[in-house]
């Protein structure tokens, strides 16, 4: 049993095994290698490792970790990235594999973190001994079971209404709704346009993090997209008021699910409007009726406008890793000492302190 290290630069030469490893554990479409390889190539430093774990011949485990400062490595994690970059095949001991890897990583590495772990790929591991977890964020689904009638019986209503009075005012205005999907490979490059396009007209672009087709941004969803649409797995939803785009989702499908990745809107529209919510609304009703999905994810922290769509909520964690058990008690008395004084924690050496990633929606 032993670990293996690469660059991580070598992912495309590693991308079938990869694959495999991600059929045989989480089977997320996070984990695709059409989604790693553009986010490494895009968001990476060429500093990367790509861990390999092989028992008798046979690949268990694979993962991408970088340094974060010294003595401390975590798994690869953009904040493009809902999930981090880890698989490991069901019934291995976590801690074991954690611990075998501290060891082999270059340097004398005390903490060993996975960042952003969702229970609905694998459970959370109990603590224990070297090994802690702490919890990340709130996220959200939807249920795609049964019928949207019964679906949308069940939420508030103040939603229904809300979206009903929308729909009453839009008609009188004579203004014509519209949702659009695009699928096909050649139509992903002008989708992110479009959605950049939005965005940049909003509050991201005054803190520079709106996509646009130039930027790393624009770069890894237009690459990320086509490699799903090559096997007819992507879908961007566009919502239009006339020929007005008023809002847009960029989608991912596999494993029984549509994960949206990002939603933006049009801030011009009037208040009294919200066009995301109806476009959440129509795509929900076609989501039911076609059933070719068990569920809808949303995997941004959740928001109150998730809570009139789903009660479905569950929590994501953080993995830490210490090298040695002690580290994980000092760690723990630091932060209960700094509770006490009414400070923060102590900076954690572990990616338990940091701020949420993700592309919760915007509305």
């Amino acid at each position: 049993m032993s670990w293996t290290l690469y660059p991580a630069t070598q992912f495309a030469a590693h991308a079938a095994r990869w694959a495999e490893c991600n059929r045989r554990s989480t089977a997320s479409p996070l984990l695709e290698p059409d989604f790693v390889h553009p986010l490494l190539r895009e968001f990476g430093n060429g500093d990367e490792q790509l861990a390999c774990y092989e028992r008798q011949g046979e690949l268990l485990a694979m993962g991408i970790v970088a340094r974060r400062r010294r003595g401390v490595w975590e798994t690869f994690q953009p904040s493009q990235a809902p999930v981090s970059l880890w698989m490991h095949a069901p019934g291995l001991n976590l801690s074991t594999l954690l611990a075998e890897l501290t060891r082999k990583l270059p340097g004398l590495p005390l903490m060993l973190g996975l960042t952003q772990r969702d229970p609905q790929l694998e459970p959370r591991p109990a603590p224990g001994g070297c090994l802690r977890t702490v919890d990340y964020i709130d996220t959200a689904r939807i249920t795609l079971a049964g019928s949207f009638e019964d679906y949308w019986n069940a939420r508030g209503k103040n939603l229904r209404n809300n979206l009903k009075k929308q729909r009453s005012k839009l008609q009188k205005e004579g203004v014509a709704t519209r949702m659009q999907i695009s699928r096909a490979p050649q139509e992903m490059a002008a989708a992110v346009a479009d959605y950049g396009r939005l965005e940049s007209a909003g509050w991201k672009a005054q803190l520079g993090t709106a996509i646009h087709p130039e930027n790393a941004q624009g770069r890894f969803y237009t690459a990320m997209l086509e490699g799903f649409a090559r096997r007819g797995a992507a879908a961007v939803y566009r919502y239009w008021f006339d020929n007005q785009l008023v809002a847009m989702d960029l989608c991912i499908e596999g494993d029984g699910c549509m994960i949206v990745l990002k939603t933006t809107y049009d801030e011009t529209v009037p208040s009294s409007l919200s066009p995301t919510m109806l476009m959440r609304e129509e795509c929900c009703q076609q989501l039911f009726a076609e059933q070719r999905f068990e569920r809808l994810e949303f995997y941004g922290k959740v928001m109150e406008w998730h809570t009139r769509w789903t009660d479905e909520i569950r929590t994501m964690y953080h993995v830490n890793h210490y090298r040695w058990p002690v580290l994980l008690q000092l760690h723990a008395i630091a932060n209960q000492r700094a509770a006490l004084r009414g400070q923060r924690p102590a900076p954690a050496p572990a990616p338990a302190q940091s701020l949420p990633h993700g592309n919760p929606s915007t509305e």
